[in-house]
């Protein structure tokens, strides 16, 4: 059942977490293959379920002893026709696994039902092409149509969120938030930036995000950053309103380039005593933020340091 979609429980200003990054972690730390990198596959047999299972577990059931909220992430961020080709994918298995994904996460919620805090069914948007480059330049009506199909499913689910993860790109947000309030679901806009804190396409994130909200009229719920480590952007946010929409931090483990990532044949896990540090920085500059995970490099070690250096009393 539906239980968190309006309002959405994280806006409330108390602590949220979110998970680290399952392909890495499962490919690099768990030794288990990820076909086309698309988290969705591991469903389709039960080893894989096991895997995917026994992560977000291991999340969940941090969220219960931190006495924190979580944002458990569907496993949809592929499952949307842009990748049917690569995963041999047919439009009708390609939406079986988005209504298979939400079952999934909710039978995991179910099972966590205990937990003090909330948590709240979060599906996954990715982006049309690369998450760190764009392959090409997409309009925001172009955009609309496209995204509206996966988000139309996600709205028949009991999901209660959608996030547009690793999006490069202001116009296709624009067009995604606008598919997502015609399907009555609430949206968050998580942006992936540069070693420069722009994003790929070398727009600042200042103009990003002022960009999506003025075209929707604030549609967003919120903003978040993420697949880049807190040195890349920390000197292009202050306490401005523009800002103030920013309540989330996906952050790399690693300090590496995007194209640095991409030509690494071992994880850079960075070190996670350090990057909840720099969150806590952050926290104390942003004292709104209030929704932390992790991205590329991240894994359970990093998000077990996060509540430890952030105070669940204070709240924005």
């Amino acid at each position: 059942m539906r239980q968190n979609r309006k309002p959405l429980p994280q806006l409330s200003g108390e602590l949220f977490l979110n998970d680290a990054v399952l392909e890495t972690d499962i490919i690099f730390n768990k030794g288990v293959d990820i076909r086309e990198f698309a988290a969705h596959t591991l469903l389709e047999n039960n080893e894989g379920r096991e895997v995917l299972s026994h992560y977000f577990k291991d999340m969940l059931s941090l969220a219960k002893k931190s006495k924190a909220g979580f944002i458990l992430d569907c496993p949809t961020w592929k499952a949307h026709m842009h990748w049917a080709e690569d995963l041999v994918a047919s439009e009708n298995e390609i939406r079986k696994a988005n209504t298979d994904s939400v079952l999934f996460a909710a039978r995991l919620r179910n099972e966590f039902s205990e937990n003090e805090q909330p948590i709240v069914l979060n599906a996954l948007i990715g982006p049309k092409g690369d998450a760190y480059s764009p392959e090409e330049m997409i309009s925001a009506d172009d955009a609309e149509k496209y995204h509206a199909q996966q988000i139309g499913w996600l709205a028949e689910t009991d999901v209660d969120m959608v996030t547009a993860l690793t999006f490069t790109q202001a116009e296709e947000a624009i067009g995604a938030v606008r598919a997502a309030m015609s399907a009555g679901l609430p949206i968050v806009v998580s942006f992936t930036v540069e070693t420069n804190g722009k994003l790929p396409t070398g727009q600042s994130l200042e103009s990003a995000i002022r960009q999506v909200d003025t075209a929707t009229d604030n549609g967003p719920a919120y903003f978040m950053i993420n697949c880049a480590h807190p040195d890349h952007f920390s000197n292009v946010i202050d306490d401005a309103p523009w800002a103030r929409r920013i309540r989330g931090l996906r952050c790399n483990a690693s300090r590496l380039s995007h194209s640095e990532l991409d030509e690494c044949d071992v994880l850079d896990d960075g070190n996670p005593v350090e990057l909840a540090a720099q969150y806590s920085v952050l926290k104390n500059r942003m004292p709104w933020l209030n929704v932390f995970g992790g991205c590329c490099g991240s894994d359970l070690r990093h998000i077990t340091e996060i509540p430890k250096v952030m105070s669940v009393e204070q709240k924005f």
